[in-house]
């Protein structure tokens, strides 16, 4: 009992374990770098916004949003059926486009690629061809301070219809006389050097007038007439300056319903499109 009594005492320390490893644990970690991922991510974008043009920018789409022809018959095998169902030639006959069906093809002839392949390189050259005349068009800004006053009132883009060439109203160098259609010498000797450069192609042209928006308090609002207006006249400074008139397709106005600022009442919108046509449209 006296052994016992001399016992030291039993001391039990307990420790309190916290998980994490820090004060704040780690998930502020992972929180952390996605955070720095995104703003990353973003300052990319607005770097490739500045630093691209816009055919640039068409592509870099077109690259993540890939379009995939799909054929509603084929199932682009190369095994028995060659890619197709066991109602493929029937289906085919019947709407004229089956292998047997097509004139001078024969069974398993792939006529339909060649078809496809002629049309893309057709439609290739096409662009090839508008682009050649754009640069001829661009070239000509560097040749001397005249030229370059001119160029500043042009800007050009390739579209699915063709090249749209547009000549604009600058605020201290207007195209046309005031609220009419009389073209004044800038336009007529930027008409000179379109007729030259379109002259490159034999590609039909069409003309289309556009204009501000004036006051809606005015009693005539003279959009409609005067946009088909000016669109006739540079037609007729255009022919007068060398462009075959056969190769004239269509003249339009658009008065004010397109505008291209934010302002429809902008001078930046008083503007002719002179549009050299696709020819694979």
């Amino acid at each position: 009992m006296a052994a016992q009594g001399n016992a030291a005492p039993v001391i039990i320390k307990r420790k309190k374990v916290t998980a994490g490893g820090g004060h704040h644990g780690g998930a502020w970690k992972v929180a952390y770098a996605d955070f720095v991922t995104a703003m990353m991510a973003f300052f990319l974008l607005m770097w490739l916004l500045n630093a691209t043009t816009e055919k640039q920018r068409k592509g870099i789409s077109d690259y993540f949003n890939p379009t995939i022809p799909v054929n509603r018959i084929s199932g682009g095998g190369d095994g028995a059926f060659g890619g197709d169902s066991v109602f493929a030639e029937e289906t085919l006959a019947h709407t004229g486009t089956g292998a047997v069906a097509r004139a001078g093809a024969s069974p398993g002839e792939d006529v339909t690629g060649e078809n496809a392949s002629r049309g893309s390189a057709g439609s290739a050259k096409a662009v090839a061809d508008l682009e050649k005349v754009e640069q001829e068009l661009m070239a000509r800004g560097g040749e001397s301070a005249t030229m370059e006053r001119l160029m500043q009132h042009v800007v050009s883009k390739v579209t699915d219809e063709g090249l749209v060439i547009e000549i604009f109203d600058l605020p201290d160098a207007p195209l046309f006389d005031g609220d009419t259609a009389e073209p004044l010498p800038v336009a007529l000797a930027i008409a000179d050097l379109l007729a030259e450069v379109l002259g490159v192609t034999s590609n039909e042209v069409a003309v289309n007038g556009h204009l501000r928006a004036y006051p809606v308090t005015l009693i005539d609002n003279p959009v409609w007439d005067l946009s088909a207006g000016r669109a006739q006249a540079t037609r007729g400074i255009l022919e007068m300056a060398g462009l075959d008139a056969e190769r004239m397709q269509r003249i339009a106005g658009f008065a004010d319903r397109m505008p291209v600022t934010s302002d429809p009442s902008a001078l930046r919108n008083n503007r002719i499109e002179i549009i050299l046509l696709r020819r694979d449209r």
